[in-house]
């Protein structure tokens, strides 16, 4: 039993940082030049979804590089969203400017860290990137999003959610690209998603 153990781990590794982890190099330029776009949602009513209520909080549409991706299997939102993408777009979409930032993921969290002397404001890098929560609208989506390697630059749209459970458990998309810190990623219903480069 050890043994398959270690095998299915050893297994798990190698997918993960030989496949899973392939980085795209796609050289210079801002890739993704638009702000995401965000409107009333077309309708607000409310579906089932794994066993959660998801309630519509507006129609959500985005280009952007993907710096980061992240696979979740344990914890409860994993079996909702199992996959995390740190988006960017305007300067934040830029591989000569992105060569500069170390971007992490942990922990449904996004991280950066840039030089002092970087060429762009902090403020510029806050609201032009984001960790997005995925939740594919269905199996074909969630293949989709397998697919999806940090360095391409892609687009998504379906809709920011908010979601509930029957014992309160709830978790809720940012409406806005202006914040940072807990609370501050958007939690997207993926209902198409295509690599663009």
């Amino acid at each position: 039993m050890l043994k398959l153990l270690v095998a299915l781990l050893i297994g798990l590794l190698v997918w993960k940082f030989l496949l899973q982890d392939e980085r795209v190099e796609l050289g210079p330029r801002v890739r993704a030049p638009d702000a995401p776009h965000q409107s009333t949602p077309r309708t607000s009513d409310i579906f089932e979804l794994k066993g959660y209520r998801i309630t519509p909080l507006a129609d959500f549409r985005i280009n952007a590089k993907v710096l980061s991706r992240e696979t979740y299997s344990l914890g409860r939102e994993a079996g909702l969203s199992p996959l995390d993408l740190a988006l960017g777009w305007g300067p934040m979409s830029d591989e000569e400017l992105l060569q500069q930032i170390r971007i992490s993921q942990f922990g449904r969290w996004y991280r950066w860290r840039a030089p002092t002397n970087f060429p762009i404001a902090r403020r510029e890098i806050e609201t032009h990137s984001a960790n997005m929560h995925m939740i594919p609208a269905d199996d074909d989506i969630e293949g989709a999003l397998e697919d999806v390697r940090e360095g391409q630059v892609i687009e998504l749209s379906g809709q920011l959610v908010g979601v509930r459970a029957d014992d309160g458990w709830h978790w809720t998309s940012s409406l806005t690209r202006e914040d940072t810190g807990a609370r501050s990623c958007e939690l997207v219903y993926v209902e198409r998603v295509r690599i663009i480069d």
